[in-house]
């Protein structure tokens, strides 16, 4: 029979007519292949829920991460902030789908490890506060939809903070080999890339800088940046899977990574 192969995409913007059609490419080479979905299919819970049923009865197993995408929410919608993620959570369990809130799955002798970590705003330019680097970002009008869509409904900072101790503990758990998957960058490294270094401010927390080496990780996913590809630090490769909007991929052609990505092969794991 056939090896498994675990997969990872993120990013799918799934609402985006042009991006729909894509996801006709996630398809298994076998139905045991197992797929992680890094955050950001949707805005809207019924189109996540709809995007993760499908993609749930193609593939063995399917693991889910929130992005910030799937916490936007306006004032005038039900479920808000953390009733909103508690929801989503609820919804994949109805789909046999893995959240950062369930037992972590293995994967041919590795521990798929789905985390929800938010960001804080400490990847900023060194001696800013927090205001100060907000400030500066603003003055500049570079300012991410997460400020209108998910900070008015919960302080952000602070269920960081929570997620990332919620988190600690879970991993600390762990015993062998994983892989780390996250919808921010654990690391910073990948936001000094980015052409408006300001957006760095709402992609991660530097609390989550030594993650890969302290839980024994052999790679980490994540998405958000829209800049796919790998980047290895302290010697764990980090691989960004993003589909992105047509804008950006349509551009890259041939010369961008595999798309959804072969993570891992049974038989193969490092």
């Amino acid at each position: 029979m056939t090896q498994r192969t675990l997969w990872a995409v993120s990013d799918l913007h799934a609402a985006v007519r042009a991006n729909r059609a894509r996801l006709a490419e996630l398809s298994p080479d076998n139905p045991r292949d197992w797929l992680i979905v890094a955050g950001d299919v949707a805005e809207r819970p019924a189109v996540v829920t709809e995007i993760l049923a499908e993609l749930a009865g193609r593939y063995a197993k399917v693991i889910w991460v929130p992005g910030n995408h799937e916490l936007f929410a306006r004032s005038t919608d039900r479920a808000r902030g953390r009733q909103r993620y508690d929801e989503l959570v609820q919804a994949c369990r109805a789909l046999g789908v893995v959240t950062p809130e369930d037992r972590y799955p293995v994967f041919d002798g590795v521990t798929v490890c789905p985390l929800f970590t938010l960001y804080d705003y400490s990847f900023r330019v060194a001696g800013l506060s927090v205001e100060e680097a907000l400030a500066r970002a603003r003055a500049r009008q570079i300012v991410m939809t997460d400020e209108y869509s998910i900070a008015p409904f919960v302080d952000v900072r602070a269920w960081c903070w929570d997620r990332l101790a919620y988190s600690v503990r879970r991993l600390s758990r762990v015993t062998g080999p994983t892989v780390l998957v996250n919808h921010w960058p654990l690391v910073q490294e990948p936001t000094l890339r980015m052409a408006l270094p300001e957006l760095a401010l709402w992609c991660g927390t530097r609390h989550t800088r030594d993650w890969a080496r302290r839980y024994n990780a052999r790679a980490v996913v994540y998405g958000h940046l829209h800049m796919p590809g790998t980047l290895t630090v302290d010697g764990v490769e980090h691989h960004e899977v993003s589909l992105g909007y047509p804008r950006e991929w349509r551009p890259r052609g041939g010369q961008a990574p595999p798309w959804p990505y072969p993570l891992l092969h049974e038989g193969r794991t490092p």
